[in-house]
């Protein structure tokens, strides 16, 4: 794929997708989350934080992406790829069809293209401050924008101690990965819209990494 880097194009071979759930640093936080999925019909996670690998052919940084029917959403998460050179980070949605996600979370999670931003970070040049970036996203429906999740990543494991439980997971992020690394609450109900926005926020520096896309809904044949 090719990404920028301080607007110099970056052609970053992608072969793996991993998908980090559960990952909150607030016991109470995530059992909120559970609590949210579990009223959609989401059983409870075996582990917390758990990792689903995922095909590295979802991730895109297309404007509009296809789903299946009108069951899916999307969350923002920072996301971190692995290259032979360093450690970026980007801003992503694990865009995910819910209904299919009551009865097995990685096909539904499976099921759905991942958008993710062109833009990257060096994770060097933001990690001393890492807990004051910000994480937000707003959703579109039926014409009408609201924010949906908004909340600082401090919220989230750090990514060194998630690469850490990757690890004793008997995984790494070697060169060539990309891991969503997990997202916040919404704000009212869960649920998909025509559009979504999504945005990492650096204050320290002034300067966000941003991404939106369109669904367009596929009929579901009888």
């Amino acid at each position: 794929m090719e990404f920028l880097v301080d607007g110099v194009p970056r052609g970053i071979e992608i072969t793996a997708l991993v998908i980090a759930g559960w990952t909150g640093r607030d016991k109470a936080a995530v059992e909120h989350h559970i609590a949210e999925l579990a009223a959609i019909g989401v059983k409870r996670p075996r582990a917390i934080p758990c990792f689903y690998r995922l095909g590295a052919n979802l991730l895109t940084t297309a404007p509009e992406v296809d789903v299946v029917g009108e069951d899916s959403s999307g969350e923002v998460e920072f996301v971190l790829v692995a290259a032979p050179d360093a450690m970026y980070v980007g801003v992503g949605s694990d865009h995910t069809d819910r209904k299919v996600e009551a009865y097995g979370v990685t096909v539904s999670k499976q099921m759905c293209p991942k958008p993710v931003g062109r833009e990257l970070w060096r994770f060097t040049d933001v990690e001393a401050h890492w807990d004051r970036l910000v994480l937000c996203s707003h959703v579109t429906r039926q014409g009408k924008r609201r924010l949906y999740q908004e909340g600082a990543v401090s919220g989230m494991l750090a990514p060194r101690d998630l690469l850490a439980r990757l690890a004793d997971s008997g995984a790494r992020l070697s060169p060539g990965a990309a891991m969503f690394c997990g997202t916040l609450a919404v704000q009212g109900e869960i649920g998909g819209g025509e559009r979504f926005e999504i945005e990492l926020h650096d204050p320290l520096n002034k300067r966000s990494l941003r991404h939106a896309y369109a669904t367009r809904s596929l009929t579901i044949a009888d």
